[in-house]
C-alpha cells in the first residue's frame, strides 16, 4: 500500500498532466458548472486517487482508458462502496465522443443521490437568551 504523502504527490502530478478525456470532462465539471455541484480533480480517497470527486454526494467519477484492470476496479469500487462512496465510470470513448450523454448520466446520478450531509443541523448553538431572562 502507498503512503498518503506519496498519493498526494502523485495526485498533484496527475492534475498537472491530465489525459485529454479528463481535460474535456473537467471543462464541464469545474467551477460548479454541472447543476451547481462542486467537483475536485484527482482527489485522494482512502488509498486511491479518484479522477473526479463530488464531496457533497460522495460521488466518484472515473474516466477509464483501454488499459484499465476491471478486477482491480471492481475491488476498489467495492471497498469504497462499503465506505459510502458511489462510483460512476465512463470510457475515454464516451467522454471524447458523447460528452452530452456523459453529462446527462452524471446529472441523473447526482439528482438521485442523497446529500452527504442531509439532515445535519446547521447549528448546535442555542439561541441567546433575552436580557430580561434570568433577572427575576
Amino acid at each position: 500500500m502507498t503512503d498518503r504523502a506519496t498519493l498526494l504527490a502523485r495526485a498533484r502530478e496527475m492534475r498537472r498532466n491530465p489525459t485529454e478525456p479528463e481535460k474535456r470532462l473537467w471543462r464541464h465539471l469545474s467551477a460548479s458548472q454541472l447543476a451547481g455541484h462542486k467537483f475536485r480533480r484527482q482527489a485522494v480517497i482512502d488509498y486511491y486517487i479518484a479522477d473526479f470527486f463530488c464531496p457533497h454526494k460522495k460521488l466518484i467519477v472515473e474516466v477509464d482508458g483501454d488499459t484499465h484492470d476491471f478486477d482491480s476496479d471492481f475491488k476498489r469500487d467495492d471497498r469504497l462502496r462499503k465506505q459510502g462512496y458511489q462510483t460512476v465510470r465512463f470510457s475515454n470513448l464516451d467522454v471524447m465522443g458523447n460528452m452530452e450523454g456523459v453529462l446527462t448520466v452524471l446529472v441523473e446520478v447526482l439528482d438521485g443521490t442523497p446529500d452527504r450531509w442531509a439532515g445535519r443541523r446547521a447549528s448546535t448553538t442555542p439561541n441567546p437568551s433575552s436580557e430580561a431572562e434570568g433577572l427575576e
